[in-house]
């Protein structure tokens, strides 16, 4: 197993929709928070996140949920966060001022969070479009991705 790959199945794993250019976007700015380096990212059109949300009866085809996976070395057990739940917890994993942004999105109420989410997720792909692949700007985060 190489390195990259054996860093990749340990800790949090955050899972998005790796053809959508706000996804991508907010995937950016976690890596900018999170210095210490804990938090994974894998798009939930590849193979890896794929297996997980199939074997925990998620949706295979429906990418407007992000998945929050807190520990990818036991993926298999029915622990994860969706939607505004999941962002927060990875804020929460990128500590400093990503712990004090899921604080302030703490305040409001999951049903209105989650609302304003998938209002967001509906629109997204009109409002900021799809992602046009680019290198990252850090190549210490390329070992980041499971994929």
């Amino acid at each position: 197993m190489n390195e990259k790959s054996a860093n990749a199945k340990v800790g949090p794993v955050l899972l998005f929709d790796g053809e959508c250019g706000l996804c991508n976007r907010v995937v950016r700015l976690l890596l900018r928070l999170d210095r210490s380096g804990g938090l994974r990212f894998a798009p939930l059109q590849g193979p890896a996140a794929q297996e997980f949300l199939r074997t925990h009866g998620l949706p295979t085809a429906d990418f407007d949920s992000l998945v929050f996976v807190p520990d990818w070395a036991r993926r298999s057990t029915p622990e994860f966060k969706l939607r505004t739940d999941g962002a927060m917890a990875a804020l929460r994993v990128c500590g400093g001022a990503g712990r004090a942004l899921a604080g302030v999105l703490g305040i409001f109420p999951a049903a209105w969070r989650d609302a304003g989410y998938r209002l967001v997720a509906r629109w997204r792909y009109e409002i900021i479009g799809a992602w046009r692949a680019c290198p990252l700007p850090r190549p210490e985060w390329v070992a980041r991705f499971l994929e």
